[in-house]
């Protein structure tokens, strides 16, 4: 009885340790929805392949994605630590994990901007009450600056490489089960590197190349299904809808329109970050719509860019179309179902901790 007893705790414990880490996550990018919207928004209107291409507003699609966003990230994850402070030398240490990569980097935002906050604030505890009087802002500033340049040289020296390697063995586990004819163990590694913002370098880093040299030959290639697939994410979308906590329903229905139709994928991240064990469902739709297309033997003549049934139909090939769609469909309704039983049977937050996480969202927007 006692070991029985001492597993659970332990199960318990992993199980509210991994909570709390998907929560901080979260709370770095649910205040930042609004930023990701604009650039979804821009990246479907103006790209080359988007609704009314554009040249000249396209050019803000990159430098968004690359420097933008991740900056705001870590500004949110440091503020989360130390205040405005933490907030600010958050954003200066991230720059040097973008600049040591070439791959959006908010997985490096999410540590480095946490990760340099926590660093200045050990600082000022042992500054702060030795500092002369006259000499704070000074002494202030100084510390901030330094640290905040040390911290910037780590995250080009160590960050950003380690967080690009993560990508590249990433990569490489999704090429294996390609040659293997593996694909639909694929969605084992593909959504959870999607829910870590990895999304964009899996999918135009490894998938998009591959795809292109099949569908040279063939004329269209399921490679370019695997990452882009809106059915996971709708799936577990509605499953919130449905069954998830009542503070977060309301804000569903808006989310599944920027998702499905605008193609934004990175909306229903934060939703999966607040519940990590949702990471199922958005596998189990994965690997749901991967076998149906090889079953079907789909593919796309391009990547959807982005990600929406609209982007998907444009690319689908003449005579594919019921396919595809079934595809997507059944990969909704898998993750739905999935995603439904698992927060029906999820009791680890209580309308105490809802309340907590919305006032921590609401300080994070105000302040």
């Amino acid at each position: 009885m006692t070991n029985y007893i001492g597993s659970a705790t332990t199960h318990s414990g992993w199980r509210a340790t991994l909570q709390k880490v998907g929560g901080n996550l979260a709370g770095m990018v649910i205040p930042n929805i609004g930023a990701f919207i604009a650039w979804g928004l821009l990246t479907a209107l103006f790209i080359p392949t988007g609704w009314i291409p554009n040249e000249d507003f396209a050019k803000m699609v990159g430098p968004m994605i690359i420097n933008l966003l991740p900056i705001l990230i870590a500004f949110t994850g440091g503020r989360m630590v130390h205040g405005h402070r933490g907030a600010v030398i958050g954003a200066v240490a991230t720059v040097g994990v973008i600049v040591g990569t070439d791959i959006p980097m908010f997985l490096g935002a999410m540590i480095m901007g946490p990760l340099a906050a926590w660093v200045l604030k050990k600082i000022d505890a042992v500054l702060d009450p030795k500092v002369p009087v006259g000499f704070e802002m000074l002494i202030s500033n100084f510390s901030l600056g330094i640290s905040g340049l040390l911290m910037a040289m780590l995250g080009y020296l160590g960050i950003g490489p380690i967080v690009k390697s993560i990508s590249d063995v990433l990569g490489n586990a999704i090429q294996s089960l390609v040659d293997n004819g593996l694909l639909p163990l694929a969605s084992l590694i593909i959504e959870p590197a999607k829910v870590l913002f990895l999304n964009n370098a899996i999918n135009h880093g490894v998938l998009g190349p591959l795809g292109v040299a099949e569908a040279q030959e063939t004329g269209r290639s399921i490679l370019f299904m695997l990452e882009t697939n809106p059915g996971p994410g709708l799936g577990v979308l509605l499953a919130f809808w449905v069954a998830g906590p009542r503070l977060i329903r309301g804000s569903v229905p808006g989310a599944v329109i920027i998702h499905f139709l605008g193609g934004i994928h990175e909306i229903y991240f934060p939703y999966i970050l607040m519940k990590p064990r949702m990471i199922l469902a958005a596998i189990a739709g994965g690997a749901t719509g991967v076998f149906v297309n090889v079953a079907l033997d789909n593919g796309l003549t391009a990547t959807p860019s982005p990600g929406s049934i609209f982007a998907y139909l444009v690319v689908t090939p003449q005579g594919y179309t019921f396919k595809v769609l079934l595809a997507i469909a059944a990969s909704a309704a898998v993750a739905f179902l999935v995603g439904w039983l698992l927060l029906k049977s999820d009791k680890s937050l209580d309308q105490a901790d809802l309340d907590a996480a919305k006032a921590r969202k609401d300080s994070l927007k105000n302040g």
